[in-house]
This record gives C-alpha cells, sequence and structure tokens, in this order.
C-alpha cells in the first residue's frame, strides 16, 4: 500500500500492523504535512464490529484536546478503506522502550513520563471518559522524554452506581489486557477513573521494574492475581525506588476502588512532592490540568 493515495494523503510508512488495522505515516499531498493514519485490514473493512471500534476510538479522540492526547484530525467511513488520520507522534511507544531496555531513558525520564500521563487521565476522566486500556503500548514517549496517550478502542463512558442500577443492570463486556486490569474491570462492575487509576499503578509498576506486579502461567491465574493477592513492593526490584513512590504504587493497585487515590488529581498531587527514584531529581513538567 506504500505511495498509494488515499483520501489525499500518501501513504509513506507502515508503523504498525495489528490484529485487524494497520498504522502508516502519511503525508497530507496538499500541506506536505505528516500525519499518522490508522486503517482496517482489507479483509475486516466490512466487518460491522471492527468498523463500529474504529470509528468509536476517533470519536472518542475528537472530544479530547489535551497536550498529552494524541488529535484526531479526520475521520472517513468509506465502505472500502475505511480510516482515520491523527498527529503524527515520531516516538515509540513506553512498551517498545522497555523491551529495547532503555532503561536509563526510562529511569532519567520516570517523574516526568508519569506525571504528564496522569495528567492526560485526569483529564479524560474528567470528561467521564474510562479508557480501560491504560499500559505501556498505549503511552507514546519521544526522544524528548513528551507523551502522549493513545487507543480509545476500549474506552467507556463513567457509570453513576446506584441501587437500581445494581438491581437491573447487566454485567459489563469484561475487555482491557490481563495484565493491567483493576479487579472491577475483571468482575464487569461499573467503571470510574479509579479503574484506569489501577491500569496506571500497574503500568508505574512495569516501567520502574521492567516486569508488571503480577505473572501466571495461564491468563486466568493471572486474573485471579488482580482480584485476590497483593503485590510485590516495586523497590523488593530495585532499592533506587523511593519510599514514597513504592507506597504510591501499592495504594494504586489496591483491590478495592474505595483505598486507591479518589483520581488521577490526587495522584498528581502526591507526584510532585516526590522522586520516583531517589538518586534522581525530578525534571521540570509543564502540566495542563
Amino acid at each position: 500500500m506504500a505511495d498509494e493515495i488515499l483520501g489525499g494523503y500518501r501513504l509513506a510508512r507502515n508503523m504498525m500492523t495489528g490484529q485487524t488495522s494497520q498504522v502508516f505515516e502519511v503525508v497530507e499531498v496538499s500541506s506536505h504535512r505528516h500525519f499518522a493514519m490508522k486503517i482496517l485490514l482489507p479483509e475486516h473493512s466490512g466487518n460491522p464490529q471492527h468498523r463500529k471500534m474504529l470509528f468509536h476510538e476517533a470519536n472518542v479522540g475528537l472530544k479530547l484536546a489535551h497536550p498529552n492526547i494524541i488529535r484526531i484530525v479526520t475521520v472517513n467511513k468509506s465502505d472500502k478503506t475505511p480510516y482515520f488520520v491523527m498527529e503524527f507522534f515520531p516516538g515509540g511507544s513506553l512498551k517498545a522502550r522497555l523491551i529495547a531496555k532503555q532503561n536509563q531513558f526510562l529511569k532519567e525520564n520516570a517523574h516526568s513520563i508519569f506525571r504528564q500521563a496522569a495528567t492526560a487521565l485526569a483529564f479524560m476522566n474528567a470528561q467521564d471518559w474510562v479508557h480501560r486500556d491504560v499500559k505501556p503500548d498505549n503511552l507514546l514517549c519521544n526522544s524528548a522524554g513528551q507523551v502522549k496517550l493513545i487507543d480509545f478502542a476500549l474506552a467507556v463512558r463513567t457509570e453513576k452506581p446506584s441501587f437500581l442500577g445494581s438491581l437491573f443492570r447487566r454485567r459489563g463486556k469484561v475487555a482491557g489486557t490481563r495484565s493491567y486490569m483493576s479487579p472491577e474491570q475483571i468482575k464487569g462492575d461499573p467503571l470510574d477513573g479509579r479503574a484506569d487509576v489501577y491500569s496506571f499503578g500497574a503500568t508505574c509498576y512495569e516501567l520502574v521494574t521492567g516486569r508488571p506486579p503480577f505473572r501466571a502461567a495461564s491468563s486466568q491465574d493471572l486474573l485471579t492475581k488482580h482480584l485476590i493477592e497483593k503485590p510485590v513492593g516495586p523497590n523488593q526490584f530495585d532499592e533506587d525506588i523511593s519510599k514514597e513512590f513504592n507506597e504510591l504504587v501499592l495504594r494504586m493497585l489496591h483491590k478495592k476502588r474505595e483505598d486507591r487515590p479518589r483520581d488521577f488529581h490526587e495522584v498528581l498531587i502526591a507526584l510532585r512532592s516526590m522522586r520516583v527514584f531517589k538518586s534522581i531529581a525530578p525534571k521540570a513538567v509543564t502540566e495542563s490540568m
């Protein structure tokens, strides 16, 4: 597909191929500006469910204008080649940096990365959206340490718990990534921003230790650990992790959402006054709240 023109954009480079879609770096023919385009694979372009998820992701993104959230530019609902165009952000995911063992980069930028990601999630939750898939794969980070939150395919509206609602509500469809899912997400309970706080805690844990908080031989065992097992403190894997940050991560990973920080604003307040690593002073970060 490279060099093909689609909707006024030239497909320059395939950046990623997933199960149902591809992401290309594209160049707008009229302006020569670079963007990214997410396209359903041809064999999935007519699938109603995959189309619905693609357009849902785009529509949620269009509502979230924030410096630390990827900006959606346009959506095309073509029958043959559905796609949406977003800003081009030349930085791989934090997961890619973990896999590449860029440990020093992650260590030096951890405090700034966490504050930027928490700021993006504070904004998203304040708009009554729960991301539901917070993980290192969905946080882009460039060489300057700037962060962008991506992928809103699983995002849902915040649900306000009520007595009547609990009587008549069906359990929600369980969706997310097993290594980062909150207990209430696994159980299909109504979700609010504290589900993202849990997933963010698991993400922070992995970024400072190189491993998620739980590992298991099977998918079911992994989900069970999220439900019942207390995680080992991240400072057990690296003594340079500060006591304050260790405690914050464990608070975010509490089984009961009532025991976690109540929202990302509380997480941000805590982060402002602490070091992630004892040996590294925090860098200045410009936050949009």
